[in-house]
């Protein structure tokens, strides 16, 4: 790009890095400096504001650069992303946010520690929220590097490597010094200007085709060169059976990943009551569902405006879809209009990147100190020493998150958390959901539960095509594929389920019923939460 786009793009994201900078630098000269504080906000939120600041954390980078990617080159096939996506919050309304609102105090091991042996259990919960973590860290970085590959004209290795540098420094800066209350304001910020970025292009598109979204849907299949099967399954997961598995497997993780991730499951922690919980998860399905509805119509505008090859050559996974979108209703490049729209989507593409980033790295951060270094330790953790790990956890995961991001580079955003997806939905949900609903649960089955999903699915991806095996792959000259399927889903998920019901059954020690039942009664009325 000329430097008539990068000067306003690069002129905005300052301006929102300022803003969010003020507030980290205002909330931290006004903080208590306790752990309630830190890791919750002081539980002070409003159901509304929760909302919104659930939907910034949950509309990634993923989405808004990787989903409508993925349509603008696959079509129908893109398009089921956005499904799992959506359904996925059905299941967090109903069987998560009160439930785990009244049980925990910070982070999934409290849920599962409430009547469980303590120590072990946040020792495995705690290693599995790391890695979901880390996971999802590293398809935001790999938004970040393509989105500067766009925005300076250039795939340099050096400029990629720089601004995953400085977005990870950025993420440690908020988190360390702002907390879960400045976190929220800054997904708070970034929530409503994505909405209202995505709302003007949105309206842009459909005026552009004079609202004939059949018009637009003919285009699209015209220009992608695939024809009528553009808009119809399986020209990305229809190519063979390995390929409709792998699908079936996608959308298992999709559906079910998002009930386990920490920095959504943290959310519910920063609002007074179970109900306030419940109103939150209602807001942001709103907030969210009308997001995801947008990027459809981005998604198949680009492939109608901009063309699938075009996108395919500015960046081969389709992340810089959205940009290039709003480059040509602007009126192309050298225009005006270009240059402003261009502009307002790469601040808020950063903006977007920034906010989720400092999310995830808040509850990653938080699983260290709080579950890790606590569990670890023989002695008991003062609360003031934990908030001081946790800031350390979060330089040091930053650190983690940069390098995974420099490696995988090429690969799809969305791609890349589906894959956190599959490890939350095979580690993390199954030991919640038998903590829950499960009288006979017992110590060991919760840890089986958690390693029998996590090393499965970890040890799949490595086996897979993503790794090595094809010339997409992150190590392409070598070849240690046996696993045939790009997510691991499919067979990691129900080995979690196994694994926490196999351990159960062959525990010596039985399940506390009393501690069941004052886990029961304390989720389904609230007596006794913090």
């Amino acid at each position: 790009m000329s430097g008539d786009h990068r000067t306003p793009a690069l002129l905005l994201f300052g301006m929102f890095v300022a803003v969010t900078l003020a507030i980290t630098t205002w909330v931290s000269r006004n903080r208590r400096g306790s752990a309630e504080e830190f890791y919750a906000g002081g539980r002070l939120f409003s159901p509304m504001e929760n909302g919104f600041a659930i939907a910034g954390d949950y509309m990634s980078a993923a989405s808004f650069l990787g989903v409508t990617g993925l349509i603008a080159l696959f079509g129908y096939d893109g398009l089921l992303y956005v499904v799992g996506f959506f359904v996925a919050w059905l299941v967090v309304l109903f069987f998560v946010a009160e439930l785990v609102r009244n049980c925990g105090r910070f982070t999934l091991a409290d849920v599962v520690a409430a009547r469980m042996s303590e120590r072990p259990v946040r020792i495995a919960a705690g290693a599995s929220s790391v890695t979901v973590s880390v996971l999802y860290l590293v398809a935001q970085m790999v938004g970040a590097g393509s989105l500067v590959a766009l925005l300076f004209g250039s795939t340099s290795e050096a400029a990629r490597a720089w601004t995953v540098i400085v977005v990870g420094a950025l993420m440690v800066i908020y988190v360390s010094l702002g907390g879960m209350r400045a976190t929220t304001w800054i997904q708070i910020v970034k929530a409503v200007l994505l909405l209202g970025g995505t709302v003007a292009l949105t309206v842009l598109v459909l005026v552009r085709f004079h609202g004939d979204v059949d018009g637009m849907l003919r285009t699209a299949a015209q220009r992608s060169g695939h024809g009528e099967a553009f808009l119809a399954p399986g020209l990305k997961y229809g190519g063979s059976w390995t390929a409709r598995i792998d699908f079936i497997s996608l959308g298992l993780a999709l559906v079910l990943g998002t009930a386990g991730l920490p920095h959504i499951l943290s959310r519910f922690y920063t609002v007074p009551t179970a109900r306030a919980a419940r109103r939150s998860v209602v807001w942001s399905i709103g907030l969210i569902g009308g997001f995801y509805l947008m990027t459809v119509v981005l998604g198949f505008g680009a492939a109608a405006l901009v063309g699938p090859d075009a996108v395919r050559e500015s960046n081969a996974a389709g992340n810089t879809a959205v940009p290039l979108l709003a480059l040509t209703l602007g009126g192309g490049a050298g225009s005006t209009g270009g240059t402003v729209l261009f502009a307002m989507v790469a601040a808020i593409a950063f903006a977007t990147i920034l906010a989720v980033v400092a999310g995830i790295t808040l509850a990653s951060s938080a699983s260290v100190a709080h579950d890790l270094y606590a569990s670890l330790r023989r002695r008991r953790t003062e609360p003031r020493s934990e908030v001081t790990v946790a800031r350390v956890a979060a330089v040091g995961i930053g650190v983690v998150a940069i390098a995974l991001g420099l490696l995988a580079r090429d690969l799809n955003a969305a791609f890349l958390v589906g894959l956190a997806f599959a490890v939350s939905a095979s580690a993390n949900l199954p030991v919640l959901m038998y903590t829950l609903f499960w009288r006979g649960f017992t110590t060991r089955g919760a840890q089986w539960a958690v390693y029998g999903g996590l090393v499965p699915a970890l040890g799949l991806v490595l086996l897979s095509p993503v790794v090595s095996g094809s010339p997409e792959s992150l190590f392409p000259a070598v070849d240690f594929q046996y696993f045939p399927l790009q997510n691991p889903g499919i067979v990691s998920v129900p080995l979690g389920f196994l694994a926490g019901w196999l351990g159960t059954v062959t525990s010596p020690e039985p399940a506390d019923e009393a501690k069941h039942a004052e886990t029961e009664v304390r989720s389904l009325t609230g007596a006794g939460a913090v």
